[in-house]
């Protein structure tokens, strides 16, 4: 082969061997771009995929709190215990320099009460007739037997609608009376407070404590019973559906509160009682039954 032509042949051959080499170079960087496009879109899948998932546990209507509650008929008495040593033992946690504040605020508002009682009971007194249809409505019996009837209620229709969720309900209800009701009996029998109807006409509304009946079941006022039971129901209920229902906590609470007052107005409580109990319905509920142990 003449010089020339294998210069010629060799430069072709230069000439192919670069392109295939500019090919290769495509040819990988055509690849990395769709392993990254292959991959981006693979992640893009997986999420898609995925979110579908995480949205339905997001989206939940309980709160993780109460989803998280671990509560059945066997477990309640157990739970029951439990609870009474944490409320009872609440004074180790002051001694730790914890929950100083809400503590103050309800001792302060309690002896606030305490002090204005004997000043606010007249006028309920004086205007009794006034409130006898509303007192009529909200009797002691009625309203006794609201506060139990309203979680049984909800326990029996989990039970029928196979609704788990409604059973514990009703048990963390039945829980927080429970509770409520411990601490509630035990103040009573230790204050043994008149109540204001015990009170003779006209005479003044002093000097109430430590002089009512020693049943703490019938004589004794402070706190108040029903303001315990109804809060404790009431926080059960609107903790567990207010998410769900955004009206449910307002038609709880105001049920819970108009209870309360009607104690006061039937001359069954002083507005102390009645506060105490509430406070004392609310907070062992809220920060005690409602905590997953």
């Amino acid at each position: 082969m003449p010089p020339f032509h294998k210069r010629k042949h060799l430069t072709c051959m230069m000439n192919i061997v670069q392109r295939r080499g500019l090919t290769r170079r495509i040819l990988v960087v055509l690849g990395i771009v769709c392993t990254m496009g292959a991959s981006t879109r693979a992640q893009e899948a997986s999420s898609r995929a995925e979110s579908p998932a995480v949205e339905k546990v997001t989206s939940t209507d309980a709160p993780a709190s109460a989803v998280d509650i671990d509560v059945s008929w066997g477990k309640l008495p157990k739970r029951i215990l439990h609870d009474q040593k944490d409320i009872w033992l609440f004074p180790v946690q002051l001694a730790k320099g914890h929950y100083w504040a809400p503590t103050l605020i309800t001792v302060g508002g309690t002896a606030g009460l305490i002090v204005a009682d004997p000043h606010v009971m007249p006028y309920f007194r004086s205007h009794s007739g006034n409130l006898d249809d509303i007192n009529d409505v909200f009797d002691g019996p009625i309203t006794s037997a609201a506060i139990v009837v309203v979680p049984v209620t909800i326990l029996i229709g989990g039970y029928i609608k196979h609704d788990p969720y409604a059973v514990k309900t009703g048990l963390l209800s039945a829980e927080a009376y429970a509770d409520s009701a411990i601490v509630d009996l035990a103040i009573k029998a230790v204050t043994r407070r008149k109540r204001p109807s015990d009170v003779a006409p006209g005479a003044p509304f002093n000097d109430t404590f430590f002089s009512g009946g020693k049943s703490p079941f019938k004589g004794s006022s402070f706190p108040s019973g029903h303001a315990a039971g109804a809060f404790s129901v009431a926080t059960v209920i609107a903790r567990r559906y207010g998410s769900r229902h955004r009206w449910v906590p307002w038609v709880a609470y105001g049920a819970a509160s108009a209870i309360s007052f009607s104690r006061v107005t039937t001359s069954a409580h002083f507005p102390s009682d009645v506060f105490l109990g509430a406070v004392l319905g609310y907070t062992i509920t809220r920060f005690e039954v409602l905590r997953p142990h």
